[in-house]
């Protein structure tokens, strides 16, 4: 059975009062605790289910009574038509035979359960409505050399940029364009996370792609991820911590590991938490984001009484 017959059970036991658990869902399915809380884990994160764990109760409620889940699953009928498509494609032995095969192998995977040897372990990522679009936008505007207006934010605050865009590439769970305003040889990365505003123009560039992206087409380097001690509210057996993976645990103190300290302190502002315990650095840089918003917030409350 998939996991999204689980989950609208679990679904329907948060809608009828009952706060439900990781243990209720095992019970309930035959399956495993650690397969259940990766259930709900699921819907916390990947289908953005506004779960409250009640310990009064000993399981889950809705935080937001208007949230109604997504229609993700597939029917018998429709997993059956990939099946096939997937056995055709896998004996199409003609033209182009390896590029087919390897659609074959991705439709399997899509009617795959679970695999084999166990359920793998695979990173999560968030995907924006908007940084979605600016993919989409920038994907046309490399294609066609057409020069992008972009209105962009980052920590040295806002600015207007006219781009001629030629890459995209991710990096450290964060995705950039690689483009040049005047110069092509004066190469600037830009966070598709800081777009504000961006629009494709009619007009062309030229450059000569052997030339200029020469320096970015070495392996991106790998480094070993920061970690962050932070003591939750709730004790729960986490693996990921909305998205971000935890290496070890104890009690309700948490070792979170990042890459990217901008978008993860973004994620420190949009998360409950009781307390960041290390490292010492970004504690002092979440202090001072949070100094300069209320100096905003100062600053734009004086004006309003003047």
């Amino acid at each position: 059975m998939s996991n999204m017959h689980r989950i609208h059970w679990f679904d329907e036991q948060i809608r009828s009062g009952r706060f439900p658990n990781s243990g209720w869902l095992a019970r309930e399915f035959e399956i495993s605790r650690r397969q259940a809380q990766r259930d709900i884990e699921y819907m916390a994160i990947s289908l953005r289910a506004p779960l409250l764990y009640m310990a009064k109760y000993r399981g889950y409620c809705y935080e937001d009574q208007t949230y109604r889940l997504p229609h993700l699953y597939m029917t018998e009928e429709e997993q059956q038509v990939l099946k096939y498509l997937a056995h055709r494609y896998r004996h199409y032995d003609y033209e182009q035979a390896d590029s087919v095969k390897r659609v074959a192998h991705l439709l399997e995977r899509f009617t795959l359960e679970e695999h084999p040897t166990g359920p793998r372990k695979l990173p999560v990522f968030t995907a924006q409505p908007k940084q979605l679009q600016w993919h989409e936008l920038l994907t046309h505007a490399i294609a066609d050399s057409c020069r992008v207006h972009i209105h962009y934010r980052d920590h040295s605050g806002e600015r207007q940029l006219s781009l001629c865009p030629l890459k995209l590439i991710s990096q450290f769970n964060a995705d950039y364009v690689i483009g040049y305003e005047t110069d092509p040889v004066q190469q600037m990365t830009i966070r598709l996370e800081g777009i504000i505003h961006m629009s494709v123009s009619e007009e062309r560039f030229e450059y000569k792609a052997d030339a200029l992206l020469s320096g970015w087409e070495e392996p991106l380097p790998v480094r070993k991820p920061f970690v962050a001690e932070i003591r939750l509210k709730e004790g729960q057996h986490l693996e990921l911590w909305h998205g971000y993976p935890v290496r070890d645990r104890q009690d309700q103190i948490y070792c979170i590991e990042f890459h990217d300290t901008d978008a993860f302190l973004q994620h420190l502002f949009r998360s409950e938490w009781e307390e960041l315990l290390s490292p010492g650095w970004l504690r002092k840089k979440l202090q001072q984001r949070a100094e300069q918003l209320l100096d905003r917030l100062t600053v734009q409350r004086e004006a309003n009484v003047e």
